[in-house]
């Protein structure tokens, strides 16, 4: 099993909304930092999103900054990211990831994070 758990996708229209959700298996991530990264068919993956454990780092890429929303309950240790305003260009399959150490210049870098998750496809209808 995947030590981490998407889920949450879906098909919506354009301007609809989601919440994936990305939880731990098998073990705990306290003091990683965590992201979410998306890949479209026939393209690499991209940096999405990501967050510090301790929430004092927040990034987006700039395709998504104002629609999406990465947050936590660290009571039960599962992250989220919170979609708005869905576009067909954000169409893809959306992985959380696992890292222990994130600072500004590498939170946003697939080669810094450990674990993965399998993905959760998001698929945005025009």
């Amino acid at each position: 099993q995947a030590p981490l758990v998407e889920s949450g996708g879906g098909l919506v229209q354009a301007g609809g909304s989601l919440r994936l959700s990305c939880a731990a298996s098998g073990r705990t991530y306290g003091s990683y930092s965590m992201g979410w990264f998306r890949q479209a068919p026939g393209k690499e993956r991209e940096f999405v999103s990501a967050m510090t454990w301790s929430g004092g780092l927040t990034t987006y890429a700039d395709s998504v900054k104002g629609r999406f929303t990465i947050s936590k309950n660290a009571a039960t240790a599962v992250f989220y990211l919170q979609m708005e305003g869905l576009k067909p260009e954000d169409t893809g399959v959306y992985y959380c990831a696992a890292a222990l150490v994130g600072t500004k210049d590498t939170i946003d870098l697939a080669a810094t994070y450990t674990y993965w998750g399998q993905g959760t496809q998001v698929t945005v209808s025009s």
